[in-house]
């Protein structure tokens, strides 16, 4: 779906094209089998649009396979990446040598990891964490809060991680510039109070806005 897209997709790129946009984007989805957690398209408000994991939005996504190279080392999803910092960087890592604590995979392991398979060793990973009684994480032998309510280092790392994984990906760069100015929405339920680090389309808001040619006029509605 996501290559039969693209076409369309970069039309919209063009100065000169109309403002707008792929109508699937907002159809709407009758789903029995809706997980709970999931915001569907057509809850999007004028000049909103829901980041739809059922659509090529969901390159975006996390979740997405998008794979990047971060400080030389490859990350197979920016979900990986983050869940990866849960878990013990080395045998000298005071996690991996907790009494009672079994860690279910290797930080590699995570760091190659994409979608709701790296989500879930991240669920686990943190029942560890509560278990050591710890709200800490560590990248490159730096430990750091995990769930600060101001920008920290961790949202840094997130934050340069995002960039890269949309740098070296045409085809999340694409789907990111064909939203235009519609403003971003998460396709799922947030927590309460969540890091400024979860706000994933905050991010890549942000990120749009750098990328597009300075002489661009705003475009907006659907």
């Amino acid at each position: 779906m996501i290559t039969r897209g693209l076409a369309a997709l970069a039309l919209s790129l063009c100065a000169c094209a109309p403002a707008r946009y792929p109508a699937h984007w907002f159809s709407p989805v009758n789903d029995p089998n809706r997980p709970d957690w999931e915001i569907l398209p057509q809850a999007a408000r004028p000049g909103e649009v829901i980041l739809s994991k059922r659509n090529e939005l969901g390159v975006l996504s996390n979740f997405a396979a998008t794979p990047f190279v971060f400080r030389g080392v490859r990350y197979a999803s920016l979900e990986g990446f983050w869940q990866m910092m849960l878990y013990p960087e080395n045998d000298a890592d005071p996690r991996a040598r907790f009494p009672g604590i079994t860690w279910p995979h290797t930080r590699a392991e995570v760091a190659q990891m994409v979608g709701f398979e790296a989500k879930a060793a991240g669920t686990l990973a943190e029942e560890n964490m509560r278990s050591m009684g710890i709200d800490w994480v560590s990248f490159a032998g730096e430990r750091f809060s995990y769930r600060s309510p101001v920008p920290g280092k961790h949202y840094a790392l997130i934050a340069e991680a995002t960039r890269e994984k949309v740098r070296q990906n045409e085809k999340v760069r694409t789907v990111l510039l064909a939203t235009g100015d519609l403003v971003l929405r998460p396709d799922h339920v947030e927590e309460p109070n969540a890091p400024p680090e979860w706000h994933y389309y905050q991010l890549l808001t942000e990120l749009r806005t750098a990328l597009r040619p300075r002489s661009t006029a705003k475009r907006g509605g659907r």
